[in-house]
């Protein structure tokens, strides 16, 4: 059973950064394609970020582009993101999902939010 769980979100102010955790386990982590997607309030869900298993193919939406970092540990079975300059737009539930960029099929945990406030 694919078990995804984020850890990370929290109350930032504009411009301030965060990271995220998501702790996989159920398959087999260093060969599943992985990634990040967000549900802001009232909006559908947005893949913002993914990772190929290996961790030597990135994707990321326009709108993050240039401010969020993905990465993985396949040792650790982790998936992070990275994210800079935060922007209130930012403000979201994430979720870790395990799929293809842009799929509206995949797997995802509980989701952590992230609030961008002043």
């Amino acid at each position: 059973e694919v078990q995804l769980v984020e850890s990370g979100g929290g109350l930032v102010q504009p411009g301030g950064s965060l990271r995220l955790t998501c702790a996989a386990s159920g398959f087999t982590f260093s060969s599943s394609f992985m990634g990040w997607v967000r549900q802001a309030p009232g909006k559908g869900p947005e893949w913002v970020s993914s990772i190929s298993g290996s961790g030597g193919t990135t994707m990321y939406s326009d709108s993050v582009k240039g401010r969020f970092t993905i990465s993985r540990d396949n040792a650790k079975n982790t998936l992070y993101l990275q994210m800079n300059s935060l922007k209130s737009e930012d403000t979201a539930v994430y979720y870790c999902a395990k799929g293809v960029y842009g799929s509206s099929s995949y797997s995802r945990g509980q989701g952590t939010h992230v609030t961008v406030s002043s």
